[in-house]
């Protein structure tokens, strides 16, 4: 929800009352679409998220709004879900020295109490984007599953005092739409979003459970098995990471570590409420393309080298009683809660049953979120997980040009060479339509121009 450090704080952060001295709407950007999927999105585009003073879901707004996305696309995604009128006005600041943009979401006083079923219903029947509107499910569900899980409780009866407010609505609502917008949302690309270790403040905070130790025991379920500290030194003895914003990080969040290669394109400073001394109270979004740093030889792209090898899990379950169309669905979800890959494997089970087997990658971090998705999602009743082994060829992103219109070319490079050029999917099927050509005509124009990007 909103900046966890203001004065009089809910649960997740919310001042009590409406924000004041906000700046005028519109003032970041031109009109959008209710979330539109990565309408504006960089092929290939990635970032890294510095959570290292904290996150919530209004320093995300921020960082949204800063690294270019335009507030009317945060707006109307927002406008398209709330029951109730809810504003986004943006302020510059400055906090610690950095030049910041703040995001207030102006509500009326309200008194509703929603359930995780009220809200995935409100979500539902929103004039969303289909990206939007599974990242926005795919970070309630996890709100709901953390506070059922502290408080003893199914999700779908979890009360959410705060997480149901208009406010938080708008927080995660208008996030996930700025996310989409850039293209960075989970299955996009294979950059994504890289978030650095979450300071999460110390001390305690009050709420609408009375007064809870920093980090609130929500956060701590949340943040299970992603790398979180109190903060950095200096940091003020208060909470720094809401619910929302670590519900958020970790539903985005590809991986975690220091900044990855990237060439940086645009920086957004998201700021928080307060403006404590000797602690720049921001959240940084650097957002960009990928670029390949060869270990050896230290220089981005085009350098020597096989690749990364890294260690994930693979989740498998049979299910011979699920109705076909309802895979489809299934695997959208799986990708929007983390998982690096999902397939079905046509086989047949024990008495001659035709069946599946469903197989889902994923990294260790995600490894949680992608189970509940196939338990919550099939009629399976268990699924087996192993670890693997996984190399991957370096890649980076080039592009064509048809006809005006950019299609991304994904490159991979073995000892130093481009070995495979191969054209994104989801750019020719817009140039496609654009173009008023079949998709299969416009994909062997790229793959020909892309045949020129190998060495």
């Amino acid at each position: 929800m909103s900046d966890p450090d203001a004065s009089s704080s809910d649960h997740l952060g919310r001042p009590a009352g409406r924000p004041s001295g906000a700046g005028e709407a519109g003032g970041a950007g031109e009109a959008g679409g209710a979330g539109q999927d990565g309408a504006a999105g960089a092929a290939g585009a990635s970032a890294w998220v510095d959570a290292s003073s904290g996150a919530s879901g209004d320093m995300l707004l921020g960082a949204l709004l800063g690294a270019g996305v335009p507030l009317a696309v945060l707006q109307a995604a927002v406008d398209a879900v709330s029951p109730e009128p809810v504003r986004l006005e943006v302020e510059r600041v400055r906090r610690g020295g950095f030049a910041a943009v703040r995001c207030h979401v102006v509500v009326a006083d309200s008194t509703t109490h929603r359930t995780w079923r009220d809200v995935r219903a409100l979500l539902g029947a929103a004039d969303l984007a289909p990206a939007v509107r599974d990242l926005a499910l795919a970070v309630f569900a996890r709100l709901a599953a953390a506070e059922g899980a502290v408080h003893g409780h199914p999700a779908d009866e979890v009360h959410f005092h705060e997480v149901g407010a208009l406010d938080a609505i708008a927080d995660v609502v208008g996030v996930c739409a700025g996310v989409v917008h850039l293209g960075l949302h989970p299955g996009a690309h294979p950059g994504g979003l890289t978030v650095s270790p979450v300071a999460v403040g110390s001390g305690t905070v009050r709420s609408a459970h009375g007064v809870l130790p920093v980090p609130p025991p929500a956060v701590v379920e949340l943040l299970r098995g992603a790398p979180s500290y109190a903060g950095p030194a200096g940091a003020p003895a208060q909470e720094l990471c809401t619910p929302t914003g670590a519900a958020l990080l970790t539903t985005l969040a590809a991986g975690w570590g220091p900044q990855p290669p990237l060439r940086v394109s645009a920086v957004g400073v998201g700021a928080g409420g307060r403006d404590p001394a000797g602690h720049a109270n921001v959240l940084r979004l650097l957002l960009g393309d990928a670029v390949d740093v060869d270990a050896r030889a230290g220089g981005p792209g085009g350098a020597p080298g096989a690749g990364d090898t890294t260690t994930e899990v693979v989740l498998e379950t049979n299910v011979d009683d699920l109705d076909p169309r309802v895979w489809p669905g299934v695997l959208d979800a799986l990708l929007a809660a983390g998982a690096a890959d999902a397939w079905l494997t046509p086989v047949l089970m024990k008495k001659g049953r035709p069946a599946h087997t469903l197989s889902v990658l994923v990294v260790p971090a995600r490894v949680a979120a992608v189970r509940d998705v196939v338990l919550r999602e099939t009629s399976a009743i268990g699924l087996r997980e192993h670890p693997v082994t996984k190399h991957a060829l370096p890649r980076t992103l080039a592009g064509v040009d048809l006809d005006g219109h950019r299609v991304a070319v994904k490159l991979s490079t073995l000892d130093g060479r481009v070995v495979t050029a191969q054209p994104e999917w989801d750019d020719v099927a817009r140039a496609a339509t654009a173009l008023g050509l079949p998709a299969r005509t416009v994909l062997a124009r790229a793959a020909a121009l892309a045949r020129d990007l190998l060495d």
